[in-house]
């Protein structure tokens, strides 16, 4: 199980005890860009003369707005992974689709090769038979002239 960590922080000018299962850098990491927001608040001109109430307001209202932009961006990211699996699924479908295309056109080139193979054995015999007749019928004519 996970130890519980405690950092002293610097959040507005103060110092804040942080406590909890995170690094003791990320717990940094979080008070110091609370830090960053609120300076950044109190050192905008228009809002020096806002109370402190009203400051800590803008502060959590451009932390709520920086999280939801970043909820969108988060939920557009997962939309579009999910756009790029369903592709992946159909170039694979089509891949394997073509893949057994291919090994049936393999399968029947290999069979029209073999046949092509008897025809050509075929036609060498027919030449040969050919061949052997028109010289055993040369032969007569030649005997039967004598």
């Amino acid at each position: 199980m996970a130890t519980k960590n405690s950092v002293q922080v610097l959040i507005g000018g103060k110092v804040y005890t942080l406590g909890g299962y995170e690094s003791d850098e990320y717990l940094q990491k979080v008070a110091g860009y609370l830090d960053q927001k609120i300076t950044e608040v109190t050192q905008n001109d228009n809002y020096r003369n806002c109370s402190y109430d009203m400051k800590r307001v803008l502060v959590e209202l451009n932390i709520a707005d920086e999280y939801f932009k970043a909820k969108k961006q988060a939920e557009l990211l997962e939309e579009e992974i999910a756009d790029k699996d369903k592709e992946l699924y159909d170039i694979k479908h089509k891949m394997i689709a073509v893949q057994l295309k291919l090994e049936n056109n393999e399968k029947r080139l290999n069979k029209n090769k073999k046949e092509l193979q008897e025809a050509q054995k075929k036609l060498i015999q027919l030449e040969t038979e050919l061949k052997t007749y028109k010289e055993s019928a040369g032969t007569g004519k030649k005997e039967s002239g004598k």
